[in-house]
């Protein structure tokens, strides 16, 4: 009985090395920087990936059969809303079949609803290109905006995982502290560029121009969502004749030709930003891609 019962643990044990721990809970974001947001809240306590990656527009994704897994295995689907990924989360929802993730469910976390907006329409016309009815979705670009973002994302994480509630306090309290103070260096490191004036190449930057006291006096697109035509970037070169500005900017997901052409013509430096983690080797977290952000803006300048 005694060699059996040892044969027994000895194979228990086996197994138990063999098959992993569940590691946490399932998270979904849908923007890399709410995976950045949730790992850093979240440790070892949860499991998350991002549906889309830095180099996609955040606006067009398209629902594959993995992705379908990853949603219908969410505990918590954490997203910028505000419409942002209007053409395809609520199909990608309805496809998994996961009910806890629905809208207006606990599963269901909406950064953007959680900041002061800003470009929100006076009047909607789908003729003016793809405007945002409930204002610009691009919120994470200012670094205060994370700031109230984590500390509700922290709270959800604690609803859905209440057993882990104080160690996602504890997290919170940490990454609060931590981004107050690069808070602090971003701003003392940027106060040079208050009040220039940029061209953007989509109005996804008026959060971090906001943040950084900055200008915008174009955009390569002429309508949001539309891309230029020569035409149209020549009569921007001939506006910045009378409105200059210091540079134009695209995000790391934008095509270059427009930015470059115009920088060309206008004797301005291009700028790529980032937009969010993981666009390049130097933004791999949230506090590198603010360093990166602020590093390239500065040294556009110089």
């Amino acid at each position: 009985m005694k060699f059996h019962r040892s044969i027994f643990v000895g194979c228990a044990l086996a197994f138990a090395a063999i098959v992993p721990a569940q590691a946490g809970i399932n998270v979904l974001t849908c923007e890399p920087e709410w995976q950045a947001l949730t790992q850093e809240l979240g440790g070892d306590k949860v499991n998350v990936s991002s549906a889309t990656n830095a180099l996609q527009d955040p606006h067009r994704v398209e629902a594959r059969p993995g992705l379908i897994a990853r949603t219908r295995n969410a505990d918590l689907l954490v997203c910028t809303g505000l419409d942002l990924e209007a053409g395809w989360l609520p199909l990608l929802v309805q496809q998994s079949g996961n009910a806890k993730i629905a809208r207006g469910q606990p599963g269901f976390f909406e950064a953007g609803t959680f900041v002061p907006r800003l470009d929100i329409p006076s009047r909607l016309d789908r003729a003016e290109g793809d405007v945002h009815a409930y204002g610009n979705p691009h919120v994470h670009l200012n670094p205060h905006n994370i700031a109230l973002i984590s500390a509700q994302l922290a709270k959800r994480l604690a609803t859905i995982d209440p057993s882990n509630a104080a160690f996602y306090a504890a997290r919170q309290n940490d990454f609060s502290a931590r981004w107050a103070t690069a808070m602090r260096k971003w701003e003392a490191q940027a106060a040079p560029l208050r009040g220039m004036s940029v061209v953007e190449h989509h109005r996804n930057m008026e959060y971090l121009l906001s943040w950084l006291g900055m200008r915008q006096v174009g955009t390569l697109e002429p309508k949001p969502g539309v891309e230029p035509s020569a035409a149209q970037l020549g009569q921007l070169l001939a506006q910045l004749k009378t409105q200059p500005a210091k540079m134009v900017l695209r995000a790391a997901y934008q095509d270059e030709r427009a930015s470059q052409w115009l920088s060309q013509r206008a004797g301005i430096p291009a700028v790529v930003i980032p937009y969010t983690v993981g666009a390049d080797a130097q933004s791999r977290d949230l506090f590198a891609l603010f360093d990166t952000t602020v590093q390239r803006l500065t040294g556009a300048v110089k």
